[in-house]
Formats: structure tokens, C-alpha cells, sequence
């Protein structure tokens, strides 16, 4: 009867009978787990999910994660359609990765043109990319961002910079590319083509941006330690996306991980391009005028109270415009390419609307385009369009809502 009674007393089985039955302590740890695994399944149940599933303390960053192991772009774009082309990314707890994510043209459209002003790169993206970006245009606001981009504007239109773009690139095509392509066809099966295409871009964007050619796509395609560095230094910059502010600011305090990477490859960088800068102003002193690339331009220029540039600044130029050029260019060529491998037929239109064009004129060689004729390629144009549709170079931008401040 006694034991019948601690049975049926909850507090008399914890009591009396948790030493004579241990399996019970099994019974309570099976509770807590069950809880446990409830709590998760709440959380992952679809009508509960928004865009992706959100864990505990965690947020959606392991789903995030889970993401880069495949194609990132093509997963978040599945889940954008699913979506209605906008959610709403959550971060970990006391993080700050919380943003609006979406692919709705209406949004865009209000972000970058409608209301230009409003959305900002902001405070959090400059904080990332200031070691490496400095207050260049790619990474600056307001009244710093039009006044650079006022001037390469004017300066991308002039004749002079024109000639200068089709010349390098002309030249190193004929003279790099085509003899490395050549070489490395009949000697292997295979060639890794975006290496190439992005060592031919960062050749090009350095003469344009430095006027100087640091020959990464020369003979033996040599390893570059000025390209090196600067390869590391963007990636590391980009890591600091994926993680906390305060982690990658304690990891650069103590000098670990990818901020010793950035530090070290940024050391590379900078003496990289102040050597330039500083050969750049003695050259100028007795050849002034003869060079047209955008150190040069800006070396021209004044600030709004008389002054040159600093030499901070002019480096700060320079490497945004070999960020914009160097990636993106590449990527798209990259992609272009391998479309139009995948589909011949638009392979031979392209031809075809070539030897329509060269028709007209005898060619001796290799032939060598004109700017006018390359604006007649609309064939050509049209399938880079497309090509650039479907693998935009920069599938990411981002930018922060900034409410103007009300007079009291």
C-alpha cells in the first residue's frame, strides 16, 4: 500500500524511488529533449518561416550557411521567388547582420533612383571596407562620392581616355592574350579561362587607373605580389560581411585570422601604390600632360580650397577603380564565354555579324577593331546584355535606409 502511494505521488517518486529506479533520470533527460526538439520544430514548421528557417539564438545565419556550400546566388534567388521577391533576413542575437533582402524592381527602382538619397551605402558598409577602400567612390557618400564621380565621368567620355582604354586593351589582347591562349591550348587539355580573363582585366584597369601594366598576363603567367595582395585583401574585407562587427574588430585588436591577412596584404597594397604615386609626381614634373590614366587626371586636380590631393586620397581612387574593373569585368567575359559555348547557334550570328562588319576592308593579320565598328556589333551587345542578365557581375548591393533629420 506505501508503495503504491509513492507511485501515485509525483513528489514521492522523486523523493523515495529515484535511487532504487536510476532509469528515471533517463525519463527526465528524454523530457528536456523532447522540449527541446518541439521548440525546433516550432520554429522550422513552414507557416512559421519567412524567406528561411530561423534557429534559435542563431537566426537564419545557419541556413545562410548551409547556402554557400552550393551555387549562393541561384539558392537565394529560389528563395526570393518563393518569397514574392522580399524578405526579411535575421541575424544571430546581438549581431548585426538584420537586413531586407529583395529582387521586386518596384524596390529597386525606389532604392537606386527614386530615392537615390535616401538609401546610402551607410555607416556600417564604410566601417567594413575603410581599410581597404579608404574614401574612394565605392565606398563614400554625399558630397565626397558626386564630386569623384563628377570627374571620372567627364574624364570616361573624353577622347583622350578613350584612346587610352582601346589601346592598352588592344594590346593586350593581341600581344598577351591570344599568344597565351595559343601556347596553353596546344600543350593541355584545358585552361582555367576566368583565371586569364581576370589577370587580362587587372593588367587593363592598372594601366588605366595607375598608368602602369604590372604583367599578370605575361608569358609564364607569373604571380603578381602587388595582384596577390590585392586578391587577399578583398577577401578578407568581404569576410568581415559574415560576422559580427565586434568579432572581426577583437580579431583585428589581437592580429588573428583574416584581419592578420588583411593587414599584412594591405601593407603590400599600399607599398605598391605609393611607390606609383610618388614616381607618378616626378615624372609629371618634367612630362606633364602627356599621361591621360586616372592618377594622372586626379594628380590635376585642386580641393575646394586650392589644394592637391593628398597622396591618402589618390591612392584611395586608384584601388576602388581596380576593384570596380578587375571583378567585374572578368565575371561577365567568364560567363559570356561559357554561354556561348553552351549555345553555338549565337556563337555563329556573332561571327557572322563580324565578317559582315570586316567585309568592307581588307585586314592584314589579326584584325584590329575600330571603336566605331565595335558600336555597330548590336547582335554582339545584345548577347552580352543577356549574358550579364542572368550572371549580373555584382548580384549584391547594399545600402541603408538614412530618414532625414526633422529641424525642432
Amino acid at each position: 500500500m506505501d508503495s503504491y502511494r509513492l507511485a501515485s505521488n509525483s513528489t514521492g517518486i522523486y523523493a523515495g524511488n529515484i535511487f532504487r529506479r536510476p532509469h528515471l533520470d533517463l525519463r527526465v533527460l528524454e523530457v528536456f529533449l523532447a522540449v527541446g526538439v518541439f521548440v525546433l520544430f516550432h520554429q522550422l514548421r513552414p507557416r512559421n518561416r519567412r524567406g528561411l528557417a530561423s534557429w534559435p539564438l542563431l537566426g537564419m545565419l545557419p541556413s545562410l550557411l548551409f547556402g554557400l556550400k552550393n551555387d549562393i546566388y541561384e539558392w537565394i534567388s529560389c528563395v526570393l521567388i518563393k518569397e514574392g521577391g522580399t524578405f526579411v533576413f535575421k541575424g544571430p542575437l546581438f549581431s548585426n547582420l538584420n537586413c531586407v533582402i529583395t529582387s521586386d524592381p518596384r524596390n529597386i527602382e525606389h532604392i537606386l533612383k527614386t530615392k537615390f538619397v535616401t538609401f546610402p551605402k551607410g555607416e556600417y558598409f564604410r566601417k567594413n571596407l575603410s581599410d581597404l577602400l579608404g574614401s574612394g567612390i565605392f565606398n563614400s557618400d554625399d558630397d565626397v562620392w558626386q564630386r569623384q564621380r563628377k570627374v571620372a565621368s567627364i574624364e570616361f567620355h573624353s577622347t583622350r581616355f578613350r584612346q587610352l582604354m582601346h589601346d592598352s586593351l588592344e594590346r593586350l589582347v593581341h600581344e598577351r592574350l591570344l599568344p597565351v591562349l595559343e601556347l596553353y591550348g596546344e600543350r593541355i587539355s584545358g585552361i582555367d579561362l576566368q583565371d586569364v580573363l581576370l589577370r587580362l582585366t587587372f593588367d587593363n584597369v592598372c594601366m588605366i587607373a595607375f598608368g602602369v601594366d604590372p604583367g599578370c598576363l605575361s608569358h609564364r603567367l607569373p604571380e603578381i605580389p602587388f595582384a596577390n595582395a590585392f586578391e587577399k585583401a578583398t577577401e578578407a574585407s568581404v569576410m568581415r560581411f559574415l560576422m559580427p562587427t565586434s568579432l572581426w574588430k577583437i580579431m583585428r585588436f589581437f592580429n588573428l585570422g583574416s584581419e592578420k591577412e588583411l593587414r599584412e596584404a594591405l601593407v603590400r597594397v599600399d607599398e605598391f601604390a605609393g611607390g606609383v604615386i610618388r614616381e607618378r609626381k616626378r615624372e609629371l614634373l618634367s612630362d606633364f600632360g602627356k599621361k591621360s590614366d586616372l592618377l594622372t587626371v586626379f594628380m590635376r586636380m585642386r580641393d575646394e580650397e586650392g589644394r592637391a590631393f593628398s597622396e591618402e586620397f589618390l591612392r584611395d581612387i586608384c584601388i576602388n577603380f581596380i576593384l570596380a574593373g578587375r571583378d567585374t569585368s572578368s565575371v561577365a567575359l567568364a560567363w559570356f564565354f561559357w554561354l556561348v559555348g553552351q549555345n553555338p547557334g549565337v556563337e555563329e550570328k556573332i561571327l557572322e555579324e563580324m565578317r559582315g562588319i570586316l567585309g568592307h576592308r581588307v585586314v592584314e593579320g589579326p584584325p584590329k577593331w575600330r571603336p566605331e565598328e565595335v558600336k555597330k556589333m548590336e547582335y554582339l551587345q545584345a548577347a552580352l546584355s543577356e549574358a550579364l542578365r542572368l550572371y549580373p557581375s555584382v548580384p549584391v548591393d547594399h545600402k541603408e535606409l538614412c530618414l532625414p533629420t526633422r529641424n525642432k
